[in-house]
């Protein structure tokens, strides 16, 4: 029986798999050893994840995170489950774990739209070209992360529509000083960001939502898409609470550059399920 985990920076999604069945399933919050300690991220593995993940010593855990491409990173994490798990273990990126999921054996570009956002090359079983990301304040196009701090500093601003604002501010009861302090005085910021972010969502109506998201969507498409050689002749995946809902969006922005997108979820988790236990 295998582990499998698969980490943004706002959750972990986690499967026991025996075979091909997953006989276990749950969440825990996101993992990322850049915003997390090693005795934090073991202290929530062992608080939050169900006593049957902790039966007995299992085949290997494969754990893909946000934060984990960095090899210093990537040892807080294998230490921390090895701790855990008393069990074998692989740590690595949450866009291999993207990949793979998404394509499983297939080549083709994987995108993330979530909490961040990212991009590959993938040839079926490893990422042979990446984009750097570069985080929400230097990239992270499109996602949840930076469409929140767009539409924060226009609230705070005064150049978001007024009765948006209004509605911003009667449904979170939060003052711009609490903004400035969740953004500046929290490590968790990107998360926060994020959280805000999908206010948008309930107003997508309003042109000025709409024109923002637009905006992102093509900011992530020429920074990040673009760059691939003959990115409008393969096949391009999404996953990603950002990329769901607001799919029919980023289909309209993904033809307006030639490309076709052949997959949007919201877990890349049943597409690991299947790489891992031999599946096509």
């Amino acid at each position: 029986m295998t582990v499998i985990g698969e980490s943004s920076s706002t959750r972990t999604e986690w499967v026991l798999v025996d075979g091909g069945t997953v006989v276990e399933h749950a969440f825990t919050v996101g993992l990322n050893p850049y915003f997390l300690s090693r005795r934090e991220i073991s202290h929530n593995i062992r608080l939050e994840l169900p006593e049957a993940f902790f039966k007995r010593r299992w085949n290997h855990v494969y754990f893909y995170g946000a934060g984990c491409s960095n090899p210093e990173k990537n040892k807080i994490v294998e230490s921390s489950l090895v701790a855990q798990f008393k069990t074998p273990v692989t740590v690595m990126s949450d866009l291999l774990g993207a990949a793979r999921g998404l394509l499983v054996h297939g080549s083709g570009l994987a995108c993330i739209l979530g909490t961040g956002s990212n991009s590959c090359l993938y040839d079926g079983q490893d990422i042979v070209r990446n984009v750097r990301p570069l985080g929400f304040i230097l990239g992270d196009e499109g996602s949840g992360s930076v469409l929140g701090r767009v539409f924060l500093g226009d609230v705070l601003k005064g150049l978001a529509p007024r009765e948006l604002s209004q509605a911003f501010f009667d449904k979170f009861r939060v003052t711009a000083d609490d903004i400035m302090d969740a953004v500046y005085s929290n490590a968790s910021a990107n998360r926060n960001l994020s959280t805000y972010s999908f206010f948008l969502s309930e107003h997508l109506d309003n042109d000025y939502v709409t024109a923002l998201i637009d905006r992102e969507f093509t900011r992530f498409f020429e920074r990040n898409i673009c760059q691939y050689d003959d990115y409008d002749q393969l096949p391009v995946a999404f996953v990603g609470a950002v990329a769901t809902t607001y799919s029919e969006l980023l289909l309209d922005v993904a033809g307006r550059h030639g490309v076709h997108i052949q997959k949007i979820v919201r877990s890349s988790m049943p597409g690991l399920v299947t790489y891992h236990t031999g599946g096509h």
